[in-house]
């Protein structure tokens, strides 16, 4: 039975399993989970997912969310998958995970949290936080002065200095790929202090081709249809916290 990633585009994990598959030769239905249309919350859905968030899967009895323990799964179940992306090496998969943790912690919630409070909110049925907004800004400025200093270390292409790219890679660039949707200004302000950083994205762009490009089309055409709704002056400012 073939393999079913339940996913929206327009998330960064979401992107991350079917870039992986597709890279991979991992044979898989793509069943759309629309977040705007909050189909996430239908009972079918959560019969896969009782949490009610994408990505998940479904492979034969096996039915599995949360994006990093999916990677780990799809790069240990299938032959197909070349060994850089998951290691055998135990040591290898430790630093891994210890890459996968942090960014649980801090470069999702600082880049998703900007992303979704400064712009996304309205789509998702929520409204625009400033404040809410500031502090994720914050979070993500630390976390990408973490990635330059830090995680990407010495003239190596990816992560914990290695020269092919690993589930973590992927990850963490998908999570870096939402900055995409913000004012071009406001982008650059982020990511441009960080040239490794900007680096590290190209590489692992590159080294996901055709794939990458492709399945991140979705984001790029929300990017345009948001630029277009700045230069019109209809997209709200940042505002109270919804309830909802």
């Amino acid at each position: 039975m073939k393999l079913k990633v339940y996913a929206d585009r327009m998330s960064q994990p979401s992107r991350a399993i079917i870039i992986f598959c597709k890279v991979n030769g991992i044979q898989f239905d793509e069943i759309l989970i629309n977040l705007a249309k909050r189909q996430q919350l239908s009972p079918e859905f959560k019969d896969i997912n009782p949490l009610g968030k994408v990505p998940a899967v479904v492979d034969g009895r096996l039915k599995l969310f949360e994006s990093h323990a999916i990677l780990i799964y799809l790069a240990s179940a299938f032959p197909s998958v070349a060994d850089h992306w998951y290691p055998n090496d135990l040591s290898k998969r430790a630093k891994i995970h210890s890459v996968l943790d942090w960014h649980h912690t801090n470069l999702r919630p600082g880049a998703a949290g900007f992303v979704v409070n400064s712009v996304l909110a309205p789509f998702l049925g929520r409204a625009l936080n400033l404040q809410a907004a500031a502090e994720a800004e914050r979070l993500l400025t630390k976390s990408l002065a973490s990635l330059e200093t830090f995680w990407l270390k010495g003239d190596a292409k990816f992560l914990l200095g290695s020269n092919q790219p690993s589930i973590a890679d992927l990850s963490l660039v998908c999570e870096l790929m939402q900055l995409q949707v913000l004012d071009e200004k406001d982008r650059l302000r982020l990511l441009s202090p960080h040239k490794k950083v900007e680096e590290w994205i190209e590489n692992t762009r590159k080294a996901t081709m055709p794939h990458f490009d492709v399945v991140h089309e979705t984001l790029f055409g929300a990017k345009d249809k948001f630029q277009k709704q700045r230069e019109m002056g209809t997209i709200s400012k940042p505002g109270l916290q919804s309830k909802m």
